[in-house]
C-alpha cells in the first residue's frame, strides 16, 4: 500500500427529518447567500425547509446555477457576495450547486484579477469562504469532499479545482429528497458514483486489500440498490444506501493508499463541454473504450473486479476481464443510458482529435495511472468510443 494521509473535516449530517439542524450549524450572526439550481427545491418543500430553520438569520438568495455550473453565472453569484458583504455559502442542490459554491468559496477571498485563474492554473485554495450544503441529488460526492468542476461556455471548457479549504463545513443528507428526483438524473446519479469508484480502483494492485474491498463493497451496493431505486415507488432504505454509496464513493477515503486513474473524467469532461452531454452519461461512454485500449495494463484488476463484482468465474484472467468491461457496459444500459458518443450526437467525426488538441495545449502529456496517456493515445480512445 501507498503512503498516505487523510483528513476529512465535513461533517455529515444523514437521515431522515434532518434539513431543521441547519440552525444548529450556521453562526447566528452570518450572512448567509443561499444558492440553488433551476427551482426545484421550491415544488418540492425542500426550500420551505430550509427558508423555515433559517428563520433567524440573515439569508441573500441565488438561484439559476445550471446542471454543469457555469462561470458567467457564478460571477454574478459572487458580484452579490462582495456588494452584500456576504459571510457564509449556503449551497442547497446536487453536485453542480455545491461545486459551483465550491468555486464561489475560493474566488470570494481571491486576491487576483481573474477568477478563472483559479482553474485554469490549478491554484489551490487552502482557505476559502466557509459553506455548507443541503445534498438534494446523490452524484458526485462533492458534499464531502475538496473538489470541484466548472464550465465556461464562451470558450467550451470544463476545468476542476480544488485544495484543503474548500471541504464543506457540514453536509445534510436527507434520504427523503429523492423522492422528487426524476429518473433520469437517479440513473445518472447511479453512474456517475459507480465510475467514481470504478477510476479509484481499476489501476493495478498494490496489496490494498481493504481499499479493494471498500471499493468492490460501493459497487456491489450500487448494483443491488439500482433495481429499486429507479423503480417509482420510493424505497427509503434502498435510498439511505444510495445517498451514502455516492458520499463514499468520492469522499477521499478509497483512493487512499491506491494509484487512481481519473483519464475517464479528463476525457469525459470535454464531451460535456463540447457537446452539452450529461456528466455521467459522457463518463458511460468512455468506459469501455478505455479499457479496453489499456487492457494489457488494467487485466488484473479487471479480472478481479470481474469475480469479485460480477462472480465471474470461468476462464482465465484475459477472459474474466473482458467479460467485466461487457458486465460494465450493460450496467450502463440497464440504467437507460446509451454508451457511444453517435448515440448522443451526429457531429462527432472530429471530436477526438479536437480533445487530443486541447490536451496538448494544456500540457496534458501524461494521463492514467502511469501518466502513460499521451494526448495521441487520448485520441485513439475517444475514436474507439463514437
Amino acid at each position: 500500500m501507498n503512503n498516505f494521509e487523510l483528513k476529512n473535516p465535513t461533517k455529515i449530517i444523514f437521515g431522515k427529518d434532518t434539513i431543521e439542524k441547519l440552525k444548529e450549524e450556521i453562526p447566528a450572526d452570518a450572512k448567509v447567500l443561499l444558492l440553488y439550481g433551476g427551482g426545484s427545491i421550491k415544488k418540492n418543500g425542500i426550500y420551505d425547509q430550509v427558508k423555515k430553520a433559517l428563520a433567524n438569520v440573515d439569508v441573500t438568495k441565488f438561484g439559476g446555477i445550471p446542471a454543469n455550473p457555469e462561470y458567467a453565472t457564478l460571477m454574478d453569484a459572487l458580484k452579490v457576495i462582495k456588494d452584500q458583504n456576504i459571510t457564509y455559502l449556503l449551497a442547497v442542490g446536487g453536485g453542480s450547486v455545491i461545486d459551483g459554491t465550491k468555486f464561489l468559496s475560493a474566488a470570494a477571498v481571491y486576491e487576483g484579477d481573474t477568477p478563472w485563474d483559479i482553474l485554469a492554473e490549478n491554484i489551490k485554495t487552502n482557505k476559502g469562504m466557509p459553506f455548507g450544503t443541503v445534498l438534494t441529488l446523490p452524484a458526485t460526492g462533492s458534499e464531502m469532499n475538496s473538489g470541484a468542476v466548472i464550465t465556461r461556455k464562451e470558450t467550451k471548457e470544463k476545468l476542476a479545482m480544488g485544495g484543503p479549504g474548500l471541504f464543506p463545513q457540514f453536509s445534510i443528507l436527507d434520504p427523503e429528497v429523492i423522492k422528487s428526483i426524476p429518473q433520469r438524473q437517479l440513473a445518472n446519479g447511479l453512474a456517475d458514483a459507480f465510475t467514481h469508484v470504478l477510476e479509484q480502483y481499476m489501476t493495478y494492485s498494490v496489496d490494498a486489500k481493504l481499499q479493494d474491498r471498500f471499493a468492490e463493497s460501493i459497487l456491489q451496493t450500487l448494483i443491488e440498490i439500482a433495481p429499486t431505486i429507479l423503480q417509482d415507488a420510493f424505497d427509503y432504505k434502498a435510498a439511505s444506501n444510495f445517498m451514502w454509496s455516492c458520499t463514499m464513493a468520492l469522499n477521499g477515503l478509497i483512493q487512499k493508499g491506491v494509484p487512481t486513474d481519473w483519464a475517464i473524467h479528463a476525457m469525459g469532461h470535454e464531451l460535456t463541454a463540447l457537446y452539452g452531454i450529461d456528466h455521467a452519461r459522457t463518463l458511460a461512454i468512455m468506459t469501455e473504450s478505455h479499457y479496453k485500449y489499456n487492457f494489457e495494463a488494467k487485466k488484473e484488476k479487471l479480472a478481479q473486479y470481474g469475480e469479485r463484482v460480477w462472480n465471474i468465474t470461468e476462464g482465465n484472467v484475459d477472459d474474466k476481464a473482458y467479460a467485466a468491461i461487457e458486465k460494465t457496459t450493460e450496467f450502463f444500459k440497464s440504467l437507460g443510458i446509451d454508451t457511444k458518443l453517435s448515440d448522443y450526437t451526429n457531429e462527432y467525426e472530429g471530436t477526438a482529435e479536437e480533445i487530443s488538441k486541447r490536451f496538448t495545449e494544456r500540457g496534458w502529456l501524461g494521463l492514467g495511472e502511469h501518466q502513460s496517456l499521451a494526448p495521441e493515445n487520448v485520441e485513439k480512445i475517444v475514436k474507439m468510443a463514437y
